[in-house]
This record gives C-alpha cells, sequence and structure tokens, in this order.
C-alpha cells in the first residue's frame, strides 16, 4: 500500500496521508506488544509532573468563604480577613502546594474581597470578568509563542467558581444573577448556600427550590456534573438533583460520641459538618474533588478556554475556512493581517502628518497674528514716546525761556538797585559838603 501511495503524484500523497481511517481494518497480534501499558506511563507522567486546581470563590464579605476552604482542604490557609471598608472588589489570589500519599497539588484559591459591600453593586462584577479573561489571555499568550513551554507552565485558569449565596431563604439578590449571569460562560459555577445552618431545614427546602426556578427562568447556564460515564453517571445523576449545595464550614473538631468530628457548638446543639442529615459539605467534597476535579479543568479548556480563544482568534481575522468554504491558510491570514495593518498604518501615519502641517500652518498663523501685534504695539509705544518726548522738550523751552527772562529781570533789578545806590552816595556827600561849609561860616 505504501508503494502506491508514493507512485503516484505529491497530491496524491497528501491526499492519501490526509485520510488514514479509509480502509483502516482491524488485525489480531500475535502475541503480547505492550501498548497496553499506556494507561500506565500516562498515570505515572501525570503523577510526576502534578495536577494543578484553580477555585473563584464569590460571595460577599462574611459568608464563611475562607472557612470552607479550609474545611474542604483539611488545612489551614493563612490568610487576613476582610472587612466591609473596600472601595471596590478586589481579587486575592493564594497558591499552595498540597500533598496527599504521592500526588502533588497545586492549589490556587481566588477570593473576591469587598464584593456587595457598596452602595452601587452595579459593576461588581466586571474585576471578576476581568480576571477570568486575564488568565485565559496569558495562556493563550503562552499558546503562541514559538517556543511554548506549557508542560511547566503554571495554568491560572479558573476550573471551578464556587458562589456562595447567602442564607436569606427568599429568593436570590439581583447582585447574585447579574453576576452569575455574566460568568456562566467564563467559568463552571457551582452555586453553594452558605451559613446553611441559619434557616431550618423547610425553609431550606423551598430556598433550594427557588433558587433554582430562578437560575433557569434568568438563564443562568451552572455546571451539570457529567453523566455519560457511567461509573460516575449515577452519582452525578443525584447530586445534578441536589445543587444548590447547602454547606456549613467549621475547623473546630468536637467529640461526638467517640469520634472527634468537624462541627459547630450552639446553645440549643451541635452541628455536624460531615454529617449528610445537617448539610451538603460531603456532597460538595465528593463533587468537586473525589469525582469531578478532572471533569472541571477538561471543561475549562475544552469548553470555556475554547470559546474566548476562538472569540479571540476571530477579532484578529483567523478563521477555519474562507467564504468559499476552502482552508484558511495561516500565512495567507498572517499576509493579509499585516497588510491590512501596514495600510492601517500608512493611512494613520498620513493622517498624522496631515494634522502636523495643519496645526504647523495654525502655529504659524498665531506666530504670525502675535508678531503683528508686536509690531502694532511697539509702533504705538513708539509714537507715544515721540510725543511724550516733544512735550518734554517744549516744556524744557519753556522753562528755558523763563529762566532766562528771570535772569534779565534779575540783571535788571541789580543794575538799577546799584544805580540808585551810586546815587544816594553823591547827595549824601553833597549834604555833607553843604553842612561842612555851613560850618565854617
Amino acid at each position: 500500500m505504501e508503494a502506491e501511495a508514493n507512485s503516484g503524484s505529491p497530491e496524491d500523497s497528501w491526499a492519501f496521508i490526509q485520510r488514514p481511517g479509509e480502509g483502516c481494518r482491524t488485525v489480531p497480534l500475535a502475541g503480547h506488544v505492550g501498548f497496553d501499558s499506556l494507561p500506565d506511563q500516562l498515570v505515572n507522567k501525570s503523577v510526576s509532573q502534578g495536577f494543578c486546581f484553580n477555585i473563584l470563590c464569590v460571595g460577599e464579605t462574611g459568608l464563611g468563604k475562607s472557612t470552607l476552604m479550609d474545611t474542604l482542604f483539611n488545612t489551614k490557609f493563612e490568610g487576613e480577613p476582610a472587612t466591609h471598608t473596600q472601595p471596590g472588589v478586589q481579587l486575592r489570589s493564594n497558591t499552595y502546594d498540597l500533598q496527599e500519599s504521592n500526588v502533588g497539588l497545586k492549589l490556587t484559591i481566588v477570593s473576591t474581597v469587598g464584593f456587595g459591600d457598596q452602595i452601587n453593586k452595579e459593576d461588581s462584577y466586571k474585576p471578576i470578568v476581568e480576571f477570568i479573561d486575564a488568565q485565559f489571555e496569558a495562556y493563550l499568550q503562552e499558546e503562541l509563542k514559538i517556543r511554548r513551554v506549557l508542560h511547566t507552565y503554571h495554568d491560572s485558569r479558573i476550573h471551578a467558581c464556587l458562589y456562595f449565596i447567602a442564607p436569606t431563604g427568599h429568593s436570590l439578590k439581583s447582585l447574585d444573577l447579574v453576576t452569575m449571569k455574566k460568568l456562566d460562560s467564563k467559568v463552571n459555577i457551582i452555586p453553594i448556600i452558605a451559613k446553611s445552618d441559619a434557616i431550618s431545614k423547610s425553609e431550606l427546602t423551598k430556598f433550594k427550590i427557588k433558587i433554582t426556578s430562578e437560575l433557569v427562568n434568568n438563564g443562568v447556564q451552572i455546571y451539570q456534573f457529567p453523566t455519560d460515564d457511567e461509573s460516575v453517571a449515577e452519582i452525578n445523576g443525584t447530586m445534578n438533583a441536589h445543587l444548590p449545595f447547602a454547606v456549613i464550614g467549621s475547623t473546630e473538631e468536637l467529640k461526638i460520641g467517640n469520634k472527634m468530628m468537624k462541627a459547630r457548638q450552639y446553645p440549643w446543639g451541635t452541628v455536624q459538618v460531615e454529617n449528610e442529615a445537617h448539610c451538603d459539605f460531603v456532597k460538595l467534597r465528593e463533587m468537586l474533588i473525589r469525582v469531578n476535579m478532572e471533569d472541571l479543568r477538561e471543561q475549562t479548556h475544552s469548553r470555556h478556554y475554547e470559546l474566548y480563544r476562538r472569540c479571540k482568534l476571530e477579532e484578529m481575522g483567523f478563521k477555519d475556512t474562507d467564504p468559499d468554504s476552502k482552508p484558511f491558510s495561516l500565512q495567507e491570514t498572517y499576509e493579509a493581517k499585516r497588510n491590512e495593518f501596514l495600510g492601517e498604518l500608512q493611512k494613520k501615519e498620513e493622517e498624522m502628518r496631515q494634522m502636523f502641517v495643519q496645526r504647523v500652518k495654525e502655529k504659524e498663523a498665531e506666530l504670525k497674528e502675535a508678531e503683528k501685534e508686536l509690531h502694532e504695539k511697539f509702533d504705538r509705544l513708539k509714537k507715544l514716546h515721540q510725543d511724550e518726548k516733544k512735550k518734554l522738550e517744549d516744556k524744557k523751552k519753556s522753562l528755558d525761556d523763563e529762566v532766562n527772562a528771570f535772569k534779565q529781570r534779575k540783571t535788571a533789578a541789580e543794575l538799577l538797585q546799584s544805580q540808585g545806590s551810586q546815587a544816594g552816595g553823591s547827595q549824601t556827600l553833597k549834604r555833607d559838603k553843604e553842612k561842612k561849609n555851613l560850618g565854617f561860616l
């Protein structure tokens, strides 16, 4: 068959390679080959590499999110208690390395600090959506690299969203419906009723029915435990009917009978966390960790991430087929986008050049106008200066004339005074002479 495939043209050979399933037949083996150990190889490789699991806890402050996480994983995670004074919603991410037997788990817990604490809760969901999209974008960027290291890349995409519902016993808040509606296409939502020991059993049953009805009526798609695998179909089908889970969290252990159990002590009695007659904590742990953890990871990658990736690549101009339903060439798409980008770049460059020229012309006109105003101002000041100078010169001349006239008057006065003094002196001498002559007589 290889000879026949290689004897034709390259196109015929390619067509043959493209259809490996045609004419495939089952043949028996004469003896043991060994590829039946592939599952064991896969398990060993997975165990050696370890696993990662990322949980997003969404809910109002004070609903026991941190306590439930401590109870689920039977440990004490470090974390600061949140207050009700946050100006906005902040997402706080903490990663922990857990080890159980020979299996390692890198667990990331993301909490929504300040969710529901603001007076205006209209945009409370936006930081959560942006955070989830940011993790998708980081993974997509890693995939698009020339040299990818996905086997060592820390996958931070959210695999499960535990949505904590306040135990009001009435109905879902509008904030809860809006937030879950915005998240259901981006993450696997598992709704849970927090602190379910705050309401009675009858109220809890009605509350569950009410929540389920409101989710269906508002088109909110929550995560459904898979029933396509026969090994877990029965238990998952049963657990789907119990959603949303009514849970209680506690790290305190009390002695009940002869055993130490996690429980909460009240004046009226004790609530056992792992007693299914008291709450659904065991159901949540079974479904989230022990049965469906891998399906949550797979759904995140194959459904939510693929949706984000497809939309993102379509925005970039990549498609599976062209308008003629022919396969799209990545090279052609790249060249088309490159040419489109260069065209837009040239267009923007031309617009910027035109804008620059226009700005220069406007600036030149402003400068010319300013120069004209300066010349006019200079001419006005020059004329004013000349007028002032002429006035001062006229005034100086007038003062000089007055001074000369004054000097002339002064000279004339001094001359008259001198002449008067001389005349008076001669008369005095004449009188003295006359007196003298009279004395001799």
